[in-house]
């Protein structure tokens, strides 16, 4: 098999993390696709300090980085055209993409796949059958495969992949297995083409066992330790990290490993419109009520959603979090930096979409274990 790096093709790309995750494991991204321009400004922004290589096929946004009209018109053959440039060089082709996901989102707006954002799994999907990628990784919310009615729509995605020939698991993840400081659960579907599989005579199988070597925790051993609860809230208080926790689990970990203070993003945070008193009267690790929620410095925090008025605040200050922090909630290298320039609505809007940093390398590392390259 060619062991030169896998090439990946990527859409709703938003910041980069998928990418970034995949990238610092082996894969070389060549194509990026994103409708959002801030998200494409910031993903160009991010790679550029990272001194990331420019992706050989470009950036695409705007109405060509629109997944349903890449499926319907003029941009779908400009794709095809560009995957079978790619594989003159006997590259490995990838394909990976979450697409935006609240029409599935119990929290969201639960329209599932008639809603405008529900429509873009079809197309994604619809893409991968078109071009037919030696592999592929599909990433959404939970609500797509645990709710009923959304759980047939999936099932109907996976039957349309297997009659072009793909074979595929699927894994409801939590981001805390990966190293994450963040109970985030997703719905993970990874397939390869079968006839990649007999081509390259892999005998590996997509099972249960697929996804275990890259995980770094259990959930049962997460979950059985004893995490603080809320207790009331000190401005600026020292509070030492308790035994027979996962320390690096915990946002306060997360937020001396990046260097909070130094990073460049720090000072991006909401200011409050009427006052902080609202702040002091929620407790360090009360994440009861939907919004203002406070993170726990020795937990970690609930799943970074910082849109329809949810709201995560400080665990010892009198504040929002900070873009700073958002990102190492998100597992993101210390030096991975958002542009001053972007609106702290879009920052916040981009981190808050974004696959988690460390789950991405874990899963990146699972199709390369797979595919037999190290």
């Amino acid at each position: 098999m060619n062991s030169d790096r896998p090439a990946i093709f990527s859409f709703f790309a938003g910041a980069g993390f998928l990418d970034l995750g995949f990238e610092h494991s082996g894969f070389n991204v060549v194509y990026v696709n994103e409708i959002f321009s801030p998200f494409m400004t910031a993903y160009r922004y991010s790679r550029e300090l990272l001194k990331s290589p420019l992706p050989e096929y470009g950036y695409h946004h705007g109405e060509a980085g629109d997944v349903s009209k890449l499926v319907e018109g003029i941009q779908a053959q400009g794709l095809l055209e560009l995957v079978k440039d790619c594989r003159k060089s006997k590259n490995i082709i990838g394909f990976i993409g979450g697409p935006p996901c609240p029409d599935f989102s119990i929290a969201g707006k639960n329209q599932g796949y008639l809603g405008d954002n529900g429509k873009l799994s079809s197309a994604y999907i619809e893409l991968i059958c078109q071009n037919l990628p030696d592999f592929f990784l599909f990433e959404n919310v939970k609500g797509l495969w645990r709710t009923k009615k959304h759980r047939l729509f999936f099932e109907s995605l996976k039957i349309r992949l297997q009659q072009v020939g793909y074979i595929f698991n699927e894994r409801l993840i939590n981001a805390l297995e990966y190293g994450v400081p963040q109970n985030r659960e997703r719905i993970i579907l990874i397939g390869f083409h079968q006839h990649f599989i007999n081509q390259n005579e892999i005998k590996k199988q997509l099972n249960l066992d697929f996804w275990q070597k890259y995980i770094t925790h259990s959930q049962a051993k997460i979950f059985a330790c004893p995490w603080p609860q809320c207790q009331s809230f000190q401005a600026d208080s020292l509070l030492p990290c308790p035994d027979n926790i996962i320390p690096e689990l915990t946002i306060e970990f997360w937020f001396r490993k990046n260097n909070i203070q130094a990073h460049p993003n720090t000072q991006h945070y909401f200011q409050p419109r009427a006052g902080m008193s609202k702040f002091a009267t929620v407790g360090e690790g009360d994440d009861s009520k939907k919004s203002f929620k406070r993170l726990h410095r020795w937990r970690y925090s609930p799943t970074a959603c910082y849109g329809n008025n949810e709201v995560h605040l400080h665990p010892y200050k009198m504040r929002r979090i900070s873009v700073a922090e958002a990102l190492a909630i998100q597992s993101l290298p210390g030096n991975f930096v958002l542009p001053e320039l972007m609106s702290l609505t879009n920052m916040f809007k981009s981190i808050g979409n974004g696959v988690p940093y460390l789950l991405s390398q874990g899963l990146a590392r699972t199709i390369l274990d797979f595919l037999g390259i190290n």
